[in-house]
């Protein structure tokens, strides 16, 4: 049953769905991200959307910071922790626009942000969603 909200879901809100999403993902999925930092906030950094050249910070949804899976060492000095992002304010955005239920709309960008963490791209990701 969808979570109704009277009021916009804050970012301890999105972050308890974030979690819930979490929860639900399958555990040969989950066990390889177990150690990743989930993080709700706002919105991307300026320095996130002048690297990723966005127009609006409305433009993206969720970011993986990290070392991929594929790409990991076991004598790589680590960077400190991977963390998937999520954006509060263009999901809120994103969500009012779409209708989608917001549950599994966060739970989509999280599944998304995991496959970046097992190294895959967007073109990789959207030709298995197809």
């Amino acid at each position: 049953m969808a979570q109704r909200f009277t009021t916009p879901p804050g970012l301890d809100d999105l972050e308890a769905i974030g979690r819930k999403a979490l929860a639900s993902v399958p555990d040969e999925l989950a066990r390889h991200v177990r150690n990743v930092v989930i993080r709700v906030e706002e919105f991307p950094e300026e320095e996130v959307e002048k690297e990723m050249e966005l127009e609006s910070p409305f433009e993206i949804l969720g970011l993986y910071r990290g070392v991929s899976l594929n790409r990991k060492s076991v004598s790589a000095q680590p960077h400190g922790p991977d963390m998937i992002f999520l954006y509060r304010r263009p999901i809120l955005d994103y969500w009012s626009e779409s209708g989608e239920d917001l549950f599994a709309l966060v739970r989509h960008v999280l599944i998304h942000e995991i496959g970046h963490h097992f190294g895959l791209s967007d073109e990789d990701m959207e030709r298995l969603e197809e």
